[in-house]
Parts: structure tokens; sequence; C-alpha cells
């Protein structure tokens, strides 16, 4: 995102095409299949969140987790991501792969997800069939179904970056409107199925019988569903490959006595800041195209200057980026304990008694019943996203978002004041339009801030070249 090359630290942040007179290049309309086949690895991801969310909690208990790494467990992946990501997705950005740059990263991660699913859900089956001695059993139990938890929770959260990343580069600003409500709206069709296939009670059906437990099953479905996805996902919209413009084009000497330099003509964001307003418009584009391309292309992320930029942001940037975080965490500590707390405070189960006993029975019946109680936040995700663009026109992007939020602190908030069956069932179509919210509003906001700062770069462009005849600076230059 920014970087410095020998010159003074200000960070340069350009918009995702970048091939155009004024910076950017609009890119063609997409159709709707498009789009919504480009949707469904966010319906592939939701699907398998949504069993994460159901059972992940359930699992670590049944394999006898202590409590006191309970929340170890979610605390190593948020850590994973906030040194990692930085650095991964700085290496997309500059990725020369064929295929382009977003999807070898969305392959891979993929991969990690259903890698990550296949310990967590089958760990503890496989580990006692191998190991015989109790104690050792117990160890390599919670050790496989943890390194299972985090690989998936990291690679399930970090795929959201390129996958918002490959629509962005491939759309137009009306398509990426489009694209995100459809994102919004099969990740509600996703987390409602998930969620409907883990209420069910496959232990007397037919298919839990065959492959043995729940847990088996809910890997088959999850595994099906995730491949089957992200393949129509990535054959959805083709991506250019990054050009290797150090291969081009050779380095250009700069001029002894530059007219402007681009260090000085640019700050934080794609937004142009022209210091004098009696620059020459011929000495402007010359300043610009006597930068070397090869240090243009030389834009790498770091942990260091990332803090960085997010400290000299723009303020509407940095406040997006901290309510943003807070929703997040809100969200995602609610859903991640819902069925638990359903299991153990709504239905007075108990998940450590052994398995045949009447209170881990009961806490199974929770769990269940906190499922279908998350089929419906899923479900009411998809129908406020539907309807999202109706209400913008009212109460707009900000309103949205604030309307999100409240409704989610008062759901929660209910929730937890009166731990009813019915009322918690309720309530948790709030949990709906905080989900859509988070996946929309945000990228909506970001959006209208880019196309905003591109309108504003083409008004100064114009008001300083608006002298200059139709035919370019070819004749005069």
């Amino acid at each position: 995102m920014g970087g410095n090359s020998g010159q003074p630290s200000i960070h340069t942040y350009t918009s995702l095409a970048e091939d155009g007179p004024f910076g950017f290049v609009e890119a063609p309309k997409r159709p709707t299949g498009r789009l919504i086949m480009h949707s469904m690895a966010m319906f592939g991801r939701e699907f398998c969140y949504a069993v994460e969310a159901a059972y992940v909690t359930p699992v670590l208990l049944s394999v006898g987790l202590p409590r006191r790494l309970y929340s170890v467990v979610w605390l190593l992946s948020p850590i994973l991501g906030f040194l990692l990501q930085p650095v991964v997705g700085s290496a997309s950005d500059h990725c020369h792969a064929m295929w382009g740059r977003r999807r070898p990263y969305i392959l891979t991660l993929a991969v990690m997800m259903l890698l990550g699913m296949a310990l967590y859900l089958n760990g503890d089956t496989v580990v006692s069939a191998l190991i015989a001695d109790p104690r050792r059993r117990l160890i390599w139990a919670i050790t496989i179904t943890m390194i299972g938890v985090v690989l998936f929770d990291f690679a399930a959260d970090f795929i959201d970056g390129p996958i918002k990343a490959y629509l962005f580069d491939v759309c137009s600003h009306q398509d990426k409107e489009r694209g995100l409500h459809y994102h919004a709206l099969f990740t509600g069709f996703g987390g409602a199925l998930g969620y409907l296939l883990g209420a069910i009670d496959w232990a007397h059906l037919k298919l839990g019988r065959v492959l043995g437990t729940e847990f088996q099953v809910m890997f088959f479905f999850s595994a099906l569903v995730l491949t089957l996805c992200f393949i129509i996902h990535l054959c959805s919209i083709p991506e250019a490959p990054l050009r290797d413009v150090t291969k081009d084009i050779p380095p250009q000497q700069a001029p002894q006595n530059p007219p402007l330099s681009s260090d000085r003509m640019y700050e934080y964001g794609s937004i142009e800041k022209v210091k004098n307003d009696s620059v020459n418009p011929e000495l402007l584009i010359l300043g610009e195209k006597s930068q070397n391309p090869a240090e243009q292309t030389q834009r790498t992320v770091t942990l260091k200057s990332l803090l960085r930029a997010l400290v000299s942001m723009p303020s509407h940037y940095r406040c997006l980026c901290i309510s943003h975080l807070i929703g997040w965490t809100a969200f995602l500590s609610n859903m991640l304990f819902f069925t638990d707390f359903m299991g153990q405070i709504v239905y007075h189960g108990d998940p450590y008694s052994a398995h045949n006993s009447t209170e881990f029975l009961i806490y199974e019946r929770g769990v269940e019943v906190g499922c279908w109680g998350l089929c419906i936040n899923s479900m009411f995700s998809s129908l406020y996203s539907y309807f999202q663009k109706a209400l913008v026109s009212y109460v707009g992007l900000k309103g949205l978002y604030f309307m999100g939020y409240l409704l989610f602190g008062l759901g929660t908030g209910f929730i937890s004041l009166f731990p009813n069956v019915y009322s918690a069932l309720a309530l948790c179509a709030s949990f709906g339009v905080m989900s859509s919210t988070l996946y929309t509003v945000p990228f909506n906001l970001i959006a209208e801030y880019h196309r905003e700062e591109q309108e504003e770069q083409v008004r100064r462009y114009t008001s300083v070249l608006g002298d200059i005849p139709a035919g370019g600076f070819g004749r005069k230059v």
C-alpha cells in the first residue's frame, strides 16, 4: 500500500487499476451471471464458517480441552493474521502469476481451509483409532484439533481480503456495488444451509450411521460444497496478470532539475495535491512521465509501513477501520460462543460429562437448537441484504452502518438478560442485520470514498489542463 524509495517517508496509495491518463481505467460491465459465480466463494466460505461456529466449541470441549486454553485457540488466528496479512497482501499485489494476482492466493487459502476442517472434525476419530493409551490419545486429540481450528480460522478470515480485492480489480464501480450485494446474499444463503445441516440429528439417519458420526457427515458436506464453490469462483471473471514493467522499460535517468517532484505532488490517497496553482500543465505531465517505472512497481507493505499508514490515514478511513474492528470483535465473540451458550446456559447441559449421560445429551440438544438460531441469523442476513438498496436511499450508507450496530447491540443485550429459548431464537434476526452490515456497508463506503477521490483527481487534472487542445500534448511537446 505504501512505501518509500530513498525519498522522504510519504505514503503513496493508488487505485487498483492504474493504466489510464488519470491513473485509473474503468473495467467493463460484468454480466450478472459472472458476479453470481464470483459470489459462490462467499457461499462456500460461509457454509464452512457455519459448521465451525456450530461445532468447534462442542468439539473442543468433547476432546477434553482445558478451560484455560479455550480462548487461546481463538486468539492464535487473529495474531497470525495481524502479523502475516500485510506481508502476504503485499506479495499478492506484486504477484506476476499468469493466473492473476489474487486467484493463486485464494486457491492456496481454500486448500488450507479444507485441511483445517479435516483436522478438527476428524482428528479425534483418527487419533482414537491409532493410539490406545488414554493419556497420549487425549494429548494428541487436543493438539490436532487445535491445529485444525487455528489453520481453518486463519485461512477463512484471511481469504476474505483476496476475494474482495479480486472483485475490485476486475469490476467497475457499479459492478462493485452489485457484487458486494451478491456477496452478502450468498453469504447468508451459505450460512443458513450450513447451520441447517448442523441442526439435523444425523446420528439417527442412515448417512450418519454410514459415515460414523455427525462430525464426519459435516466434513463430507463441507468439503463437497467448498470444493465446488471455489472451482466456480476461480472460473468466474478473467483476471489479467500483472505486467512486469521493469522487464519492458529500462530504468530512466531522472532530469537534473525536474520541474515538479512526484514526492511533493502526491500525499496519502489517490487525490493529487497540486502545491502551486501556477504549475505549467505540460511540465506536470512531463514530471510524471519522468518517474522511474521500476520504482513505481516496487511498493511493498511491511508491518511497520502498515502501522505508519494507519496513523497517518485520513480520519474517515481511520474511523471506519476502528469501527469495523469493534464490530467484528463483537460479532465473532457472539457467533463462536452462541451454540455453547444455548447448550449450557439456556438448556443447562454439561459438555464435560460422559458422552452417554443425560447432561451431555441435553447439551447436544441445546447446540442443535443454537444451530437453528444461527440459521435464522443467516436467512435474515440474506433478506436484509436484499432490502439494503432500498433502505440506503432513505438513511444512507452511514445510517445503515449505525442501524446494524444498534440492532445487534439491542438483540444481544436482551438475549443475555432473558436467556429463554424462544426469545433467543427470535432475536437471532438482529445477528443477521449485523452480518449483512459488516459484509457490505464498509466496502461500499470504501468504494464510495475511492470514487469521490477519482472524481476529484479528474477535476484537478481538468482544471489544470483546461486550455490544452483535445489532440493532447503530442503536438506541443
